[in-house]
């Protein structure tokens, strides 16, 4: 497993470029990173060549990798290159992709600036790119050399950043830990010290991606809340103005799947009824139209958990335990999407 620091102290990374044995080094951002972090980290980085791409999921794609991979062989970088992805999870996403495919992989470093990345993305070694508008539909696993977690970066974030990475962490809970939920489930607000929730989901992630590195079980539990989450963030894509952020379709999933969960009965009504408090307090809701719901649904058809049978899915088992490969169908997806429209509207 890689080596994860948190650091909360932005100065001491000098320290682990000292321990490096590279000869070249590539910093990949994007714009927003660039404006608002790289200034932060920029003084305390070696000589290096910077390569700046557009923000956002959109460009998240094949296009960017080439102009990616162009930059990386104007650059001349050898195989003994190390390349450090300054941003949020698109950025080390398709960084790490490209990393790991050019002159068939050079070391690189994921240096995560939102919490989504830093609680979960830059975790695990999954790195990847979106494919004719499905997510994460091409991609392969490759550790990165370090994972730099640093805290002061949060500082840079809209309030609009942190829910979206909030909701991973509220997913770690809900899948591996029953203690913490009874501490977390009545908060009113958005936490405003991360150090101990950065840690335990940092924790968690770990030791669940070093029992399972490649997802052919155990790990799959960390996809509770994307199946229906991601085909309605890939729906929404096609609606600019409409997009929402990973992490908010993560929130909507969790509580679409935990609905299902409880029709299962595998969790109790009032175990839902937490669960849909808690991501209502924190959560603007979303607009779905009952006749996107079929097409939302058809999205799942798409997601890499399935089996050639049916779409596989996670279901809770019970607060801090979670199922994998669970079957469900269209109908069910769209029922799950139906009883969140009820509960938003309620509000």
């Amino acid at each position: 497993m890689n080596t994860i620091c948190i650091e909360a102290q932005v100065e001491k990374i000098t320290q682990l470029f000292e321990k490096l044995p590279h000869e070249q080094f590539f910093v990949l951002t994007d714009k927003n990173a660039h404006q608002h972090c790289y200034p932060i980290i920029a003084p305390y980085l070696p000589q290096h060549h910077l390569f700046i791409v557009e923000a956002g999921e959109t460009h998240k794609n094949i296009q960017t990798c080439t102009q990616i991979w162009n930059a990386m062989t104007q650059a001349n970088l050898t195989r003994q290159a190390l390349s450090l992805h300054l941003g949020g999870g698109v950025i080390g996403d398709m960084g790490g992709f490209c990393a790991a495919t050019y002159k068939r992989g050079i070391d690189f470093i994921q240096i995560p600036t939102t919490l989504l990345a830093q609680v979960d993305a830059s975790i695990g070694g999954k790195v990847g790119i979106d494919f004719q508008g499905y997510k994460n539909q091409i991609g392969v696993f490759q550790m990165p050399l370090q994972v730099w977690v640093l805290p002061p970066f949060l500082q840079t974030l809209p309030q609009k950043e942190t829910l979206a990475g909030f909701a991973e962490v509220i997913k770690h809970i809900l899948i591996a830990d029953a203690n913490q939920w009874q501490k977390i489930h009545t908060l009113q607000t958005l936490p405003n010290q991360w150090i101990a929730y950065l840690e335990h989901s940092i924790e968690l992630k770990k030791r669940i991606t070093q029992a399972d590195p490649h997802e052919k079980g155990l790990r799959k539990i960390l996809n509770f809340g994307h199946t229906i989450g991601h085909a309605l963030e890939t729906y929404l894509l096609q609606y600019p103005q409409r997009a929402i952020l990973h992490g908010e379709a993560v929130a909507i999933g969790i509580v679409a799947e935990s609905y299902l969960s409880q029709q299962r009965e595998l969790i109790s009504e009032n175990d839902l009824e937490q669960i849909c408090q808690l991501i209502q307090r924190l959560y603007p809701p979303i607009n779905i139209a009952e006749n996107e719901l079929p097409h939302i649904a058809q999205i799942a058809l798409q997601d890499k958990k399935n089996s050639t049978q049916a779409i596989r899915t996670v279901l809770l088992k019970k607060i801090g335990e979670a199922l994998y490969d669970q079957p469900i169908s269209l109908v069910e997806i769209q029922e799950a999407l139906r009883f969140y429209i009820r509960r938003t509207t309620k509000r």
